[in-house]
């Protein structure tokens, strides 16, 4: 991601990889690699979490955990300064500077995203197509689309609307309402997540329901999980996008992080409303 000017003087921020790097290409920055290496741990963790379990272990069973836990702070560590470099140095840098370009690399970005719940998805129709599935659908516990999921759906598409209403209200110079809905975009996210991890409890502590359960629990800690992390990613952009709009930093002119943060949160959201169609109601009926 590239910015028109590296100077820092007038703003005195502190600008990471805003170097030239690797020399030759112009303004690249590493971030990005940094990022995706770290995404690349919690696939790498969570092999060696599996072996590193039962009687004939290839590893410890802390190998697993500790590399997910590395990997989690080099993946965050190196989002911190991906979306600095992107949108913050942006900012002071240019108005509106390669806004066109970010807003492409959201849509590749997602396309990347589509690709791994889609493998994530085929797990689960394999395995709902195979012989072992009525055993497998017999783990499911009671009360498996209930309540919370139904609220926590809806949650979570309010949360889509209040988003894209907050944009088209900073778009149209109405700044104090682009704060509320943003505000309220932010609070839905966290009690979905909060919602989230409530229904982890339940099913883990009184159901024992688990990812070590069998196949149709690991289908399902699986997508909700990785759903539930990338959520958590959505919460932790409009907390950033909600401090810098507190410090009046959106006009109707200057938005691509609002655009690009709210094709991710739309994304978000119609993959959980496809899980709960796929996997809740799936399961059940």
């Amino acid at each position: 991601m590239s910015v028109a000017d590296d100077s820092t003087d007038d703003h005195g921020h502190h600008l990471p990889a805003v170097e030239d790097w690797p020399k030759g290409f112009g303004e690249a920055s590493w971030w990005p690699f940094i990022t995706a290496i770290g995404a690349a741990g919690f696939y790498i963790g969570a092999a060696l979490y599996v072996l590193g379990r039962g009687d004939n272990a290839l590893v410890g069973p802390m190998v697993g955990p500790a590399v997910f836990v590395a990997s989690a702070f080099g993946f965050l560590t190196g989002l911190y300064g991906w979306v600095y470099h992107a949108f913050v140095k942006a900012y002071w840098s240019d108005d509106g500077h390669g806004s066109s370009a970010l807003r492409w690399g959201m849509i590749l970005f997602l396309g990347t995203e589509i690709a791994t719940f889609g493998a994530g998805f085929t797990y689960y129709f394999f395995i709902r197509a195979g012989s072992q599935w009525v055993d497998a659908a017999s783990a499911v516990p009671d009360g498996f689309l209930g309540a919370l999921v139904v609220a926590n759906t809806a949650i979570l598409v309010v949360s889509s609307f209040t988003l894209h209403f907050a944009h088209v209200a900073l778009r149209k110079g109405n700044r104090s309402r682009f704060l509320g809905l943003l505000v309220a975009t932010l609070v839905l996210g966290v009690v979905f997540i909060a919602g989230q991890v409530y229904e982890y409890y339940e099913f883990i502590v009184h159901e024992g329901f688990s990812l070590s359960g069998g196949l149709f629990e690991s289908a399902f800690f699986g997508l909700t999980g990785l759903h539930g992390l990338h959520v958590t990613l959505g919460a932790v952009l409009i907390g950033i996008l909600t401090v810098r709009a507190l410090k009046g930093q959106y006009t109707a002119e200057r938005h691509t992080s609002v655009s690009t943060v709210s094709m991710y949160w739309h994304f978000v959201d119609a993959v959980w409303i496809f899980l709960v169609v796929v996997l809740y109601a799936g399961a059940v009926v």
